[in-house]
């Protein structure tokens, strides 16, 4: 988390905050900027600030808050996790 941005940390606390049991939440950029008062660029920026952190997942229109005791970082950047992967993760196959 010392690796993220303010904006990336506001998002952060917001997903955990409207995430539901699992962490998915699907909120448009919309919203999200309206909540944590930024634009929808600054969203999508602070979005892949925590995808590179491996702190969310996302697929349109679903992130995913993932718990910190997941695999590093390297083996998730750059990719979006597949569904299958997510209900993998929260059936505790991951």
């Amino acid at each position: 988390m010392e690796r993220c941005t303010t904006e990336a940390l506001a998002l952060y606390l917001l997903l955990v905050t409207v995430g539901d049991a699992e962490g998915l939440s699907y909120y448009s950029d919309s919203t999200v900027a309206r909540l944590i008062s930024l634009d929808e660029a600054g969203v999508r920026k602070a979005r892949e600030v925590l995808l590179s952190a491996g702190l969310i997942a996302y697929r349109q229109p679903l992130v995913q808050v993932l718990g910190l005791d997941h695999p590093e970082p390297a083996e998730r950047a750059g990719r979006c996790a597949s569904i299958g992967e997510i209900l993998r993760t929260i059936g505790g196959e991951g």
